[in-house]
């Protein structure tokens, strides 16, 4: 049986989300975008060559996109590798040629919440993120390679002004994080 996401919880239709300092502004193209049917879903894992991660596949089904330019989350047909849409973020992030990079260690890595230090990224993950959407200045990424038993897939909020990156267990975690 698969987990069921309470999308419409974090996503009210009747209220829109409120402004703060953390919150983007609201204007007349804000919001979610009408729902990607399954066919558009399926091309885009067939494009990717993946499955995706259930919380996120089921986010498309709710709403194909969310949001305008930098507060958004991409619809299924912009959605790609990070390595592909943003190669200069990547290149920034990488070691320099022929310079072995240090791997954290998991039991740094797999921290998660407030006890989670962000400098614990491990940075040969990132060209194989795939790009879902944006966050004034930061990107949302999910991380193939790191998964949980039930398919999920860890969830990045990587910026510039951060030494590293937020990671959650799943794209939902990442979702209840920055919305609420």
């Amino acid at each position: 049986m698969s987990v069921q996401y309470a999308w419409s919880d974090l996503f009210p239709a009747e209220e829109p989300m409120p402004e703060g300092p953390d919150r983007p502004p609201l204007g007349p193209d804000h919001g979610l975008h009408p729902p990607a049917s399954e066919l558009e879903v399926s091309r885009l894992e067939e494009r990717l060559g993946v499955s995706l991660p259930p919380s996120y596949r089921q986010f498309l089904l709710f709403a194909n996109g969310w949001g305008v330019d930098e507060y958004s989350l991409r619809p299924a047909a912009d959605v790609g590798w990070f390595r592909d849409l943003e190669p200069r973020i990547v290149e920034a992030w990488s070691s320099p040629e022929g310079e072995k990079s240090w791997s954290v260690p998991d039991d740094l890595y797999f921290v998660y919440g407030k006890e989670q230090d962000c400098v614990h990224l491990r940075e040969e993950y990132l060209p194989g993120t795939l790009l879902v959407g944006h966050w004034d200045d930061g990107e949302f990424l999910l991380n193939p390679h790191v998964k949980t038993t039930d398919g999920e897939w860890e969830a990045w909020y990587l910026a510039p002004w951060l030494p590293g990156a937020r990671r959650h267990r799943s794209f939902w975690d990442l979702m209840k994080d920055q919305l609420r």
